[in-house]
């Protein structure tokens, strides 16, 4: 409670966030998946600077927002965030800052009807994080109506990749084998991939990081890979992989010939300037070496799809 007040007194001294007078936007997003919508929907403008708190490997379930982070959302003309307590340490700090300037869950017009229970990760479904982009494509469009016809024509070329995405993961899930498809990670994190794609999830830990995985769970999954001989298990780049060695080893040793699947990303995508850098490229890295993995037929996303004149082009005749 001491480091709520500490940073809500830097907030009340802070000058009150106004837009720069050469009318330029500064935006501010929590994690890289909420940024990567911001800066799809922005994109093609100088007019927009956009800024993600939290990098590639970073926990939002543990963040604790610096100095430097409080800095940059007093400054931001706008703050988008997940939501639904994925940010945990942040929810005081960002309902505060809401009071003087928008402050958006990029998740609010998800209904309770559309959400697992206090699952917080719908980015792992795709049609979700499409109703996602309209959240912000809306509050841009409202906060900055001079430059609203770029972000709505942006949007809709953003939305049919998504659109096409969606029926490419489906489409790459439904190629494994039905008896193979588990997937074994190290959080559960991918409930929503799991209930949208047809794929039974089960993850060591809880929904946050802060829940442990207990020598039971790990037991019992063991068991289940030996007893379905599921091919591999897959590690996170934001958790420990210390329960997912500690699964490989008790599999093993009930004879199941089990292996690391690789290595997926959940709450953060990887680094900037590479395609899982890009929730797309993201997505599709995961669906990758998931179907590898558990003995699919993995084949390339391509978007804009390619025209029949395209694929006259490279038929070997």
């Amino acid at each position: 409670m001491r480091f709520f007040g500490l940073i809500i007194g830097i907030l009340m001294i802070l000058a009150q966030p106004v837009q720069a007078s050469d009318g330029s936007l500064y935006i501010v997003a929590t994690t890289g998946q909420v940024a990567d919508i911001v800066k799809n929907v922005a994109k093609d403008t100088d007019h927009v600077r956009i800024e993600a708190l939290m990098g590639t490997g970073v926990d939002p379930h543990l963040y604790r927002p610096t100095r430097s982070d409080i800095a940059k959302l007093s400054k931001a003309d706008m703050v988008f965030y997940n939501g639904l307590h994925l940010e945990g340490q942040m929810v005081e700090l960002l309902e505060k800052m809401g009071e003087r300037k928008p402050v958006i869950p990029v998740t609010e017009r998800l209904s309770e009807a559309e959400l697992l229970g206090h699952d917080p990760h719908v980015w792992m479904d795709v049609k979700k994080w499409l109703m996602a982009s309209d959240v912000v494509t809306l509050a841009l469009e409202d906060f900055d109506p001079a430059y609203g016809s770029l972000y709505h024509k942006n949007a809709q070329f953003y939305k049919a990749e998504l659109v096409a995405l969606d029926d490419y993961v489906r489409t790459q899930i439904a190629s494994i084998p039905a008896d193979k498809r588990l997937l074994i990670t190290a959080h559960d994190a991918f409930g929503y991939f799991g209930d949208a794609y047809g794929i039974e999830v089960v993850g060591l830990q809880g929904l946050s990081t802060e829940s442990e995985a207990g020598l039971k769970v790990i037991e019992d999954t063991a068991n289940l890979i030996a007893s379905r001989k599921i091919p591999a298990v897959f590690s996170e780049t934001s958790v420990s992989a210390r329960n997912i060695n500690a699964l490989l080893a008790g599999a093993k040793a009930r004879g199941a010939e089990v292996a690391l699947g690789g290595t997926l990303y959940s709450d953060s995508m990887g680094s900037e300037n590479t395609k899982e850098g890009a929730y797309v490229g993201m997505m599709v890295h995961n669906v990758t070496n998931i179907v590898n993995a558990l003995g699919g037929e993995v084949v390339a996303f391509i978007f804009p799809p390619p025209t029949p004149e395209q694929l006259a082009a490279v038929i070997v005749k």
